[in-house]
């Protein structure tokens, strides 16, 4: 099966490179602008770069965009027509529904549709990682093809059937997911410090929330603002996180206890059941990977940002062990900390009561409250060129420790990984 893909950006390169090694004919095609160096970096690995979508798609049995989300259709449309007669068109976007939506419109009858979904970034090859694989429009031999291939890879295959049910799980694992850290950090840099300086984030989860905030920082605006506004699932889910964390912080500025710790149990109580298989967060290997080294400064942390997202799966009815079928690693560690939290009865006591009582972070909690409402309305709005500026400008702020960022978390996931 020889292999085309249109778009060599990171994600495409990763998955080039990992078809060559197996021992595919792998070729693929980006911007004029880019051809000089793809081909430095791809032509040794036997990868040829061609002159455009047109050449790749009449010419190879399996072609794969894995273009921008918002410049799918414009992309799609300009080189579906000329797709090779019964070959398998797949997509690498995050978000399924308007993909396949382009490639009902514009690919021929006889392509079969058979879309794939990475759940990781590029930071990760693709072996040993998760890949959702959906046959949308396919036969059994051309399903067998691309399992053939994924397994070549090693990749972890989960087959779906549903690219709506798709969608619905990774507006959670993925959109929501993201929006909670950006808002972490967007909170941060509001409040103009980095957290790792402060005496409220120090400790196992705040280690792992300063780590997992930076390495998605650490990306490309694009990923994220494509996942958060083109999944139309999104925007319902990130309303509710927003929703929930308004409602929690205005319990907590009245002191109501009572109300509060009820309705956190209750939450607790729905996503937490004694009949979920539990992650299970060393406690050990978190606290390893802090940026700041004086443990003693330690000041109790309400933990609104996992606070609001317990309590928005509670209303919107998820059960967050049952995504994990789509899980990254953010998500994961985002369950993960959340469960840690919640079945820790000391922990979540001290949390409790430093969200209702300790005026010293209560200005912190406010910056993160005004950085959710921020992100939930620009996503509301399908706002993807502000969305884009909002996190660029947050990256700036962390610059300067995001590639140590990165690394540190890459090595975290491992770590905890195999415990």
């Amino acid at each position: 099966m020889n292999i085309g893909i249109i778009g060599l950006g990171d994600m495409g390169r990763l998955y080039a490179k990992a078809f060559a090694k197996a021992g595919y004919t792998v070729c693929g095609c980006d911007l004029p602008a880019n051809r000089q160096q793809l081909e430095a970096e791809l032509n040794p690995l036997g990868i040829k770069i061609l002159d455009s979508g047109k050449e790749v798609s009449a010419t190879n049995d399996l072609i794969i965009y894995s273009v921008e989300a918002d410049k799918l259709e414009q992309v799609v449309s300009q080189y579906a027509a000329y797709t090779k007669p019964r070959a398998i068109v797949a997509g690498q976007t995050s978000v399924k529904t308007p993909e396949i939506a382009a490639f009902e419109k514009y690919l021929p009858e006889n392509a079969h549709i058979i879309t794939f979904h990475g759940m990781h970034g590029p930071g990760f090859e693709p072996k040993g990682q998760t890949l959702i694989l959906i046959n949308h429009r396919g036969t059994e031999e051309a399903v067998q093809r691309m399992v053939d291939l994924f397994t070549a890879i090693g990749s972890e295959i989960v087959e779906m059937t549903d690219f709506h049910a798709h969608d619905k799980i990774v507006a959670d694992t993925q959109a929501v997911t993201h929006v909670g850290f950006e808002s972490m950090g967007t909170a941060w840099k509001e409040a103009g410090f980095f957290p790792w300086e402060n005496a409220s984030y120090i400790g196992g989860i705040d280690n792992v929330k300063i780590l997992t905030t930076l390495r998605i920082f650490s990306y490309k605006a694009h990923v994220y603002a494509g996942l958060a506004i083109m999944n139309p699932y999104a925007r319902q889910q990130v309303k509710r996180y927003a929703v929930s964390e308004s409602e929690l912080f205005k319990l907590m500025i009245q002191e109501e206890e009572a109300i509060f710790r009820e309705r956190l149990y209750r939450a607790r109580d729905f996503v937490f059941h004694e009949s979920r298989k539990p992650i299970m967060l060393n406690d050990k290997v978190m606290r390893e990977f802090s940026l700041e080294n004086n443990h003693k400064l330690q000041k109790p942390n309400s933990h609104l940002s996992i606070l609001s997202m317990v309590d928005a799966w509670y209303h919107l009815g998820v059960n967050p062990y049952d995504n994990l079928i789509c899980q990254t690693p953010p998500f994961r560690l985002r369950l993960g900390i959340a469960e840690y939290l919640f079945k820790n009865e000391e922990l979540l006591e001290e949390s409790i009561q430093a969200a209702l009582y300790d005026k010293t972070i209560r200005g912190d909690d406010l910056e993160f409250h005004s950085a959710v409402r921020e992100w939930s309305a620009i996503i509301g709005y399908g706002d993807m060129e502000g969305y884009k500026k909002h996190f660029n400008d947050v990256q700036a702020f962390f610059d300067g420790r995001l590639e140590e960022g990165k690394k540190q978390s890459a090595e975290l996931i491992r770590r905890l990984m195999m415990e």
